[in-house]
């Protein structure tokens, strides 16, 4: 089994770089995906309520023989469900259905206008309370995180966006090493949009990868964390076959002058 980087959140704990995220999966299909990747090497599972499937995560994580305490699990507060005392329940709900004893993470799903601060305050409790090893949040841009810092007593740990070299968006990786938030992105691959890019096929030819893995390699090269998705075997090993190449930083230039706003996902901006 290839051995995978860890970063260090600002609370001290451990968190793998590279993650499998379970959007748009579920029951079998999703249980066997969990164990496959686990079966590989992944450590971090990143699910939410509004995926459907944390029941799923459970049981691919209790029929697993890898140790508690060598995973990291991901889960977030629907967007239905923001709110200072609906999040403590929906926290409770999640619970419920992963049937595991602690959530690593903990993350606010998208800024809700007018329900942030109750939210980010209820995370707060479960953090103190510690019934989660670390909170942060999700779909955060700069005006949200420097909202999110003038109320918040306790700096989020991780900030995960949507993020690829078609979306470089500096301002945010730059706040984020500034305000110690670890930065993780989802759709990282840009779900395949842009496999046919002539400067991504060029580098992914020079170093004998597929554009896929120069992508994945691209985040954790900017020591960002990322959590590709895929429920098929032979993709999740390629995706993890990432830790036995480097990309030179005349590469990594070129890559991140790819940038062009490319999105998969909404933009979070229109919730300001």
């Amino acid at each position: 089994m290839t051995e995978q980087p860890y970063t260090t959140l600002n609370n001290g704990r451990n968190m793998p770089l590279l993650g499998l995220g379970v959007y748009d999966m579920y029951n079998k299909e999703a249980e066997a995906a969990i164990e496959d990747a686990l079966e590989i090497g992944y450590r971090l599972i990143d699910t939410a309520a509004m995926y459907d499937n944390e029941k799923e995560v459970g049981n691919a994580i209790r029929s697993s023989a890898i140790p508690r305490s060598e995973l990291f699990v991901t889960t977030k507060v629907a967007n239905t469900q923001q709110g200072y005392d609906k999040t403590l329940k929906a926290f409770e709900e999640s619970m419920r259905r992963l049937q595991i004893d602690y959530i690593d993470l903990y993350l606010v799903h998208w800024p809700i206008k007018g329900k942030r601060k109750d939210t980010w305050k209820a995370l707060e409790t479960l953090y103190i309370d510690q019934q989660v090893h670390a909170i942060g949040v999700a779909n955060y841009l700069v005006p949200f995180l420097e909202e999110l810092n003038s109320y918040a007593t306790i700096t989020p740990a991780v900030n995960q966006i949507e993020f690829s070299p078609f979306l470089f968006l500096k301002d945010v990786y730059h706040y984020c090493q500034q305000h110690h938030i670890q930065l993780q992105s989802y759709s990282p691959l840009a779900r395949g949009k842009k496999f046919n890019d002539p400067t991504l096929l060029t580098i992914a030819n020079k170093y004998h990868k597929t554009p896929a893995q120069v992508m994945i390699r691209w985040n954790l090269e900017h020591s960002i964390s990322t959590i590709p998705k895929s429920a098929s075997r032979k993709r999740l090993q390629e995706n993890f076959d990432v830790f036995n190449f480097s990309i030179a930083k005349s590469d990594m230039e070129l890559l991140d002058g790819l940038h062009e706003n490319f999105r998969v996902v909404s933009d979070p901006i229109h919730m300001l």
